[in-house]
């Protein structure tokens, strides 16, 4: 998938999620009056306003993160500065989530208060190499302000399901004219409440494409990258379910889907050939002549999942060279 072929992607997702909206306002204002709609859309943005503002301070008490200075993590530092400068993105703050699972994420509002996050069980699971790909991969979700986008497509659904939840409380508990009409838009917006949520997960899964893509233009190798990720998925899938149950609500935000590795690591050993635990080079390249068996199952989970299929994603990887 080429990068045209991704910002298309992610054109034509967004011309459909805001072209469902626009025919259930014009179906709302039809019916009941326009003036319920952005009652609804007034409401659903105040919240997720309030959500956005507020959230990193849940995400860092959450996640148990304690920001570092330079002299405690000297390497750490040294590998986010240098692609924050590639990035041409303000240097972000470092921090250290004390978590057992392994992996990395990035958060904050906007660019200048952007926050890049290392768990406990990284440190000591990747490569310097590997790390660095890792770090690119979520200075990317930086540089292409991932959040606000996932944040401001959300709330379709979101305004969706308040019309359908008023429109069909109207239609079947007030008994006047107007209110068959009020049950059968609310049936539809809550279908399309489902669908627009799973076009809004698709969404966050092309932004996880343009992010390793986004790392390999910051010079991090693709086989790096590869590697990394099946190490993450490695690492998720020898947790306990404590550990991972504890990280769950915030998964959205890592590199990977902990919750999925178990099946995940199961498929790559696809690619890891000589049973290394690392993807170097070659597998990469036998891997991009390869023809993918993904099962049933994973192709399901993946359409209700943040991230692709880890094997699809590493295929793609596949396909890149350092600095596109």
């Amino acid at each position: 998938m080429s990068l045209a072929g991704l910002k298309l992607r992610m054109a034509l997702l967004v011309a459909i999620l805001f072209s469902i909206v626009y025919g259930i306002v014009v179906a709302v204002g039809y019916s009941l009056g326009i003036a319920n709609f952005w009652f609804y859309l007034f409401i659903s943005l105040v919240m997720l306003f309030i959500q956005y503002m507020v959230g990193p301070k849940l995400i860092e008490w959450s996640m148990r993160i304690r920001y570092v200075n330079e002299p405690e993590y000297p390497q750490l530092y040294a590998i986010v500065g240098d692609l924050a400068v590639k990035a041409k993105i303000p240097m972000p703050k470092i921090g250290i989530a004390d978590v057992a699972v392994p992996n990395a994420f990035a958060f904050g509002r906007w660019k200048s208060d952007g926050r890049v996050c290392v768990t406990r069980g990284i440190m000591s699971l990747l490569s310097e190499d590997e790390l660095r790909a890792v770090l690119g991969h979520e200075i990317s979700h930086l540089k292409n302000r991932d959040v606000l986008t996932i944040t401001l497509l959300s709330v379709i659904p979101i305004v969706l399901y308040r019309i359908a939840i008023s429109t069909l409380y109207y239609g079947g508990n007030r008994r006047r004219e107007g209110g068959s009409n009020a049950a059968y838009i609310g049936m539809a917006a809550m279908l399309f409440y489902f669908i627009t949520n799973l076009l809004v997960l698709y969404a966050s899964r092309i932004r996880e494409y343009f992010a390793d893509r986004g790392a390999v233009g910051l010079g991090c190798a693709p086989k790096n990258l590869a590697s990394a990720l099946y190490k993450l998925v490695y690492g998720s899938a020898r947790m306990d379910k404590e550990s991972l149950r504890e990280v769950e609500g915030l998964k959205a935000f890592f590199a990977n889907d902990p919750s999925r590795a178990l099946n995940e690591i199961k498929e790559l050993r696809q690619v890891d050939l000589d049973k290394s635990g690392t993807i170097d080079a070659s597998e990469l390249a036998a891997l991009s002549k390869k023809q993918l068996k993904v099962g049933f199952a994973e192709r399901l989970l993946e359409i209700m999942s943040t991230h692709p299929n880890m094997l699809k994603r590493i295929k793609q990887l596949s396909t890149y060279k350092i600095g596109t």
